[in-house]
């Protein structure tokens, strides 16, 4: 191993404090030889970070740090901008900006956790520049900081760094066409080209082509260089400091995990083979194995400058509550619906924008080659190309996480609903959680972004066996439809009644209850209105909860039956209040004319959600078992005498 460390042992994460980061600045080295050295304690440090969070993105962080040590430490003067336009890197840039002392140094603890750094950056972060995670945004932002600066005549460089699966999205190339001459000098975007994106090779999801020569067609100066060489990356960056009649884009030719050899995109055999370390946490031999091997590069480079060992500190790794075992996933039960659909409709097709692994589409890919699109990182593309399908006499079935679905192609969702063809949208990572990756990531605004859209219905499954009736339902229906999925494993006591088959606008009584009813929809959002009755039972009230699936349908005469006996009606939104499934729910309360209205409680999110673990921020918002049963209890009053 060494002598930095010792033995890597399972039961501990390493990290490099602070003060080593400044030490190794002062060092009388050649500045190349301090830059990969600078380069690598950040690996080890943003290693820590998503090894202790459980989650993260290691393959475009490590991949990015050579070029980010190069800018921070040798290139950007005082004033300039940097900024990752995808985002996924973010803890590769946090290690880098607490290495520097720009944040404090107890954030390495903390990636992921309320209150701490989120998934994906964010203003409200020291040295954090804009919001990202939500590609290609990133050089149009640049623009206008710049074209700012112009006018209150302010001059400072910026520096953007974008993915290159990041340049399937169409606002990259918009923001390609008009870049003002007087702040071109001033705007230089890197690529971060290493190859991969979410599942597979860019090659193979959708080509770049000459990306050279695009670049250029755009009236670009374009440079092209290894990412990783401090020597290179010096001169190139230097190349480009002497343009000053054009934007400028150094595309930087990089490995995605770059540091760690069994992380490495070269690593992997064919361009068949996903990438594994896209997103996620090693395993405990997989820590141990690239804590070794960075630890051996330190070795190297500080015999190389003279330098003592630097210094590493251990600590206890956290405890992590493992998955209850009664846990539910909704995806396979929506994989087994999808495939068996197949079956029966030889004229479905799957879209897919780079998602097949989250979305549970690998096996039909594998089943039916010749019916599955993959659109790469092209929600637009995507939806079109759907619409011209249906148009066509096909059924596409569209996939990506909902807040992504739901908003960037909301027009083209629009246009082809006006065509009145059947095309159904699925859209997974729906919801407040998981919580981690931050709000560019938490879906919580579908249902007001597109269920105002005529004739497109909106369902949300409560459990897994309501997730292949619910998708028969859409296949049968003869318009667009949306299925919102949670994508993560959830304890429920959620149980269909027998016979169970979905009715457009009516939803089915999971718990009776005298003092109110909970209207909810969907994993998350229904487990947990079952866990507050139940509490609340334990302090003499009886609490009704009501699965109703159609987010955006609501039958006014069910509803006027549901409210008949109970003096109160509250609906529960895993979704932002205004535009959610209640206020869909009120409105055809209002519609049914009923003799006696019930009280009403309208429970959802009030704000952008935090970024943090599930179980901290559903306690944050309210919409964990205690929060609501607190709050309904409130709403309700003094606790009935026990009956």
């Amino acid at each position: 191993m060494g002598d930095l460390i010792g033995s890597v042992v399972d039961s501990e994460l390493y990290y490099i404090p602070q003060s080593e980061f400044g030490r190794v600045r002062r060092l009388n080295s050649a500045k190349a030889t301090i830059v990969s050295l600078f380069a690598d304690m950040a690996r080890l440090n943003a290693l820590y970070m998503i090894a202790r969070a459980g989650s993260g993105h290691i393959g475009s962080s490590f991949s990015s740090l050579d070029i980010l040590s190069q800018l921070y430490l040798a290139e950007m003067a005082e004033g300039d901008l940097f900024f990752s336009s995808k985002g996924h890197d973010a803890p590769g840039l946090y290690a880098v900006l607490i290495g520097l002392g720009r944040m404090a140094e107890d954030k390495l603890h903390v990636l992921r956790r309320l209150g701490g750094l989120p998934g994906h950056p964010d203003v409200s972060i020291a040295g954090m520049v804009t919001n990202t995670g939500s590609l290609g945004m990133g050089i149009s932002k640049a623009k206008g900081m710049l074209m700012a600066d112009h006018l209150l005549g302010r001059r400072r460089r910026i520096f953007v760094m974008t993915g290159d699966g990041e340049l399937q999205e169409g606002q990259i190339w918009e923001s390609l066409l008009s870049v003002p001459k007087d702040i071109a000098a001033n705007l230089t975007v890197v690529v971060d080209h290493n190859k991969f994106q979410s599942d597979f090779s860019v090659e193979r999801t959708s080509s770049l082509g000459d990306l050279a020569a695009k670049f250029a067609a755009f009236g670009w100066h374009v440079v092209r260089a290894d990412g990783h060489d401090p020597q290179v990356l010096a001169k190139t960056f230097a190349e480009l400091c002497d343009v000053t009649d054009k934007p400028k884009v150094f595309i930087a030719d990089t490995v995605k995990g770059k540091g760690v050899s069994f992380m490495e995109g070269t690593s992997i055999d064919s361009d068949v083979e996903m990438f594994r370390y896209h997103s996620g946490a090693p395993k405990a031999d997989e820590y141990r194995q690239a804590i070794e091997e960075i630890e051996a590069r330190l070795i190297k480079l500080t015999a190389e400058v003279g330098s003592g060992a630097i210094e590493v500190r251990r600590t206890e790794k956290p405890v992590v509550t493992p998955v209850p075992a009664e846990s539910v996933r909704l995806f396979p039960a929506y994989t087994e619906a999808l495939l068996a659909a197949a079956g029966r409709h030889p004229e479905l097709i799957v879209l897919d924008a780079d998602l097949s692994l989250d979305m549970g589409l690998l096996p039909f890919r594998e089943s039916h080659p010749g019916r599955f699109v993959e659109c790469g990182i092209a929600e637009q593309d995507m939806v079109s190309r759907a619409g011209g399908m249906a148009l066509a006499g096909a059924l596409p079935v569209v996939h990506s996480f909902s807040c992504f679905l739901s908003t960037r192609p909301n027009e083209q969702i629009f246009n082809n609903a006006t065509e009145r063809t059947r095309i159904v949208y699925v859209g997974g990572l729906s919801g407040v959680l998981p919580a981690g990756p931050g709000h560019s990531h938490q879906s919580v605004r579908e249902i007001s972004a597109i269920g105002g859209i005529p004739n497109l219905v909106m369902v949300e499954p409560c459990c897994p066996e309501e997730v292949g009736p619910l998708f028969d339902w859409c296949l049968a229906y003869d318009g667009p439809s949306f299925l919102r999925l949670a994508s993560i494993p959830f304890v429920t006591a959620a149980r269909l009644p027998a016979g169970y088959r979905p009715g457009l606008g009516a939803g089915v009584t999971l718990r009776g209850g005298r003092d109110a009813i909970i209207v909810a929809a969907g994993l998350v959002a229904v487990a947990q209105a079952l866990a507050a009755a139940e509490r609340l039972e334990n302090d003499g009230r009886s609490i009704g909860v009501v699965n109703l699936p159609w987010l955006n349908r609501v039958d006014a005469g069910w509803l006027a039956g549901l409210v008949a006996d109970v003096p109160a009606l509250i609906t529960l939104d895993n979704h932002f209040r205004p535009g959610g499934q209640g206020q869909y729910v009120l409105a055809a309360l209002a519609a049914a004319n009923v003799e006696r209205m019930p009280r009403c409680l309208q429970i959802g999110l009030e704000d952008v959600p935090p970024c943090g673990r599930n179980d901290e921020v559903l306690g944050e918002i309210g919409l964990d078992a205690a929060g609501l049963a607190d709050r309904i209890a409130h709403f309700l009053g003094e606790a009935p005498a026990r009956r």
